[in-house]
């Protein structure tokens, strides 16, 4: 085991490094800026404008900008924003705002989606298993702002069930509303792959043999069929709580709530370059602690894969 978890971990390090390369080149190399941005209508004099340029290393070539934030990157400095803040600390300060709303829509998406997924495995070629099927086709393919910006409007705006914007209620009722947006998007995906994979084990050999053995309904569905279904659906719930993090940066600039996405959303129309990249930064990092994690999970679950 000490093995596997070794090389999962240096299997780790190139993609570190190419999604942060793509990250910064996509930030760093766009027209415009920073310090015009910084500085508005108000233009600074050459001199303060040059001394700026040289603190950030704005005027260096890409690929030594790149290499000096690589460098403090795994020092654990994520740079600082043009008021000399810690980016790190930018983003420590929204991320319990932020975590809060995506464990509320991962845990409302499990419901949801495994709910509707094992309601239409169990009736396969029913209503239930249409109402499933139709359920996800209709959340695949109809974009999450869409459906965030109509939830706002008619349970915020026109309804006035929840607050349209804000976390002034706190949680659970600021978060609610955003949180179940996320949560049905996404709740599609997870309903699709439980009602697959428990259709398929239904046809499993090792259930046709149970049932022959006389084993009750209830004990092949629930001791067996279920049991087997879920090894893939664990390892999905594991990798989409990660996922669900960067959802939430879209979600919360809709809904202004003051979590990182909002600070991303500050970040790119100020052009400021680190923190977007920080940002971007510590949600791959996540994504990729949790994939390991899910790995050495299924590692230890299902010997095999760490041959």
């Amino acid at each position: 085991m000490l093995g596997y978890t070794i090389r999962r971990i240096l299997q780790m390090v190139p993609v570190v490094i190419g999604a942060t390369f793509i990250i910064y080149a996509l930030t760093f190399l766009m027209p415009g800026d920073p310090v015009a941005a910084l500085t508005g209508s108000r233009p600074l004099p050459e001199s303060t404008v040059a001394q700026i340029r040289l603190a950030y290393h704005l005027d260096d070539p890409f690929l030594v900008q790149y290499g000096n934030y690589m460098l403090g990157l795994v020092q654990g400095n994520f740079g600082i924003d043009f008021f000399g803040r810690p980016v790190l600390g930018l983003i420590l300060e929204r991320l319990p705002v932020t975590f809060a709303l995506a464990m509320t829509a991962w845990a409302l998406k499990m419901v949801i989606g495994l709910a509707i997924g094992v309601y239409g495995g169990l009736r396969n070629g029913q209503a239930g298993d249409h109402f499933a099927l139709v359920f996800t086709v209709i959340f695949l393919g109809i974009p999450g702002f869409v459906i965030a910006l109509g939830a706002q409007t008619v349970f915020g705006v026109q309804l006035g069930w929840v607050d349209p914007a804000g976390i002034r209620a706190g949680w659970p009722l600021a978060f609610i509303l955003p949180a179940l947006v996320m949560a049905i998007e996404a709740s599609a995906g997870l309903a699709r792959l439980t009602r697959t994979s428990l259709v398929d084990v239904l046809r499993a050999e090792y259930l046709r043999t149970a049932r022959a053995k006389g084993l009750s309904p209830r004990r092949v569905i629930w001791g067996h069929a279920l049991r087997n279904a879920m090894i893939p659906v664990v390892t999905y719930l594991g990798l989409s709580l990660a996922g669900m993090l960067g959802g939430a940066v879209i979600i919360e600039a809709i809904f202004n709530i003051p979590g990182i996405g909002g600070l991303m959303v500050a970040a790119i129309n100020n052009k400021e370059g680190t923190v977007v990249v920080g940002i971007a930064t510590m949600l791959v990092l996540v994504y990729l602690l949790f994939n390991l994690f899910v790995d050495l999970l299924y590692g230890i679950i299902d010997p095999r894969v760490r041959i």
